[in-house]
């Protein structure tokens, strides 16, 4: 299998990013870049191809690229972000996808979907006979008729979408992401119902919510969540830690600054 992950440069306006359920806090542009360059490398250390999307300038939160666009297989489900000022960061990553060879799919008008709304889980990790769960996050950024079409498009394939109130951060991956048991890990204060995960663990940090799945054995999360690679670790997991600081005060985590690709 080949693994590819997509990661756009940051604008020199991210300071300039959106915040909707934190205060704004200044960002060190100059560090950004470097925990950027960091967080390609990690990525690059454990065997990732990197594949660049040209950078837009004029678009503050562009390095968040994982809400441009959602893979299921080789289908690339082009996204209609929730928020206006982000939707032309959606073209250039559709380009790309289609010049690596993946079907296309879009959301379109009304509906809104952000990629970082979007959980996808095995069903061979849940123990299911067949087919994933994929959580979507219905809160801010994506909306119902944005849902209604994601389920369309993935459903056929078969994917069961369970959808899941958002109200208290930005992203259902900014409140849970999953482990590659098909355990969803979260930090409670930002979940609204625990109960819609089948499998469900609890993190003693914010940040510990949010791994990236590098494969069946090893993680990538954020550095300032000690408490919660240490327990990850006593799972058996392999966890790298990266400095995220800078998108950490924009709402963003290790999962939004990349989109994951598994071709066979």
């Amino acid at each position: 299998m080949v693994t590819v992950a997509l990661v756009r440069y940051p604008s020199p306006l991210l300071a300039e990013g959106l915040v909707t359920h934190i205060e704004r806090q200044p960002v060190d542009i100059d560090l950004a870049t470097r925990q950027w360059h960091e967080y390609v490398s990690a990525l690059k250390s454990v065997g990732w191809i990197i594949r660049e999307v040209p950078p837009l300038e004029s678009a503050p939160d562009s390095v968040f690229i994982e809400d441009t666009v959602v893979m299921y297989g080789d289908l690339a489900i082009i996204t209609r972000p929730g928020s206006d000022v982000r939707k032309p960061e959606t073209d250039a990553v559709e380009h790309v996808v289609r010049e690596m060879g993946c079907r296309v799919e879009r959301i379109v008008a009304p509906g809104t979907l952000d990629g970082g709304d979007v959980l996808k889980v095995s069903g061979a990790a849940n123990g299911e006979s067949a087919g994933d769960i994929i959580y979507v996050g219905l809160g801010g950024r994506t909306s119902q008729h944005g849902i209604e079409q994601f389920a369309r498009l993935v459903e056929p394939l078969g994917a069961t979408v369970v959808v899941v109130p958002v109200s208290k951060v930005l992203h259902l991956k900014s409140a849970v992401t999953a482990l590659p048991d098909g355990t969803v890990i979260g930090w409670d204060a930002a979940v609204d119902d625990a109960s819609l995960f089948s499998k469900y663990r609890s993190m003693p940090e914010e940040s510990g919510a949010h791994v990236v799945v590098i494969d069946q054995n090893t993680l990538l999360m954020a550095a300032d969540a000690p408490r919660s690679a240490e327990l990850l670790r006593s799972l058996g997991y392999r966890v790298i830690c990266v400095d995220i600081s800078e998108y950490e005060k924009l709402e963003g985590c290790v999962t939004c600054l990349s989109v994951r690709m598994r071709q066979r």
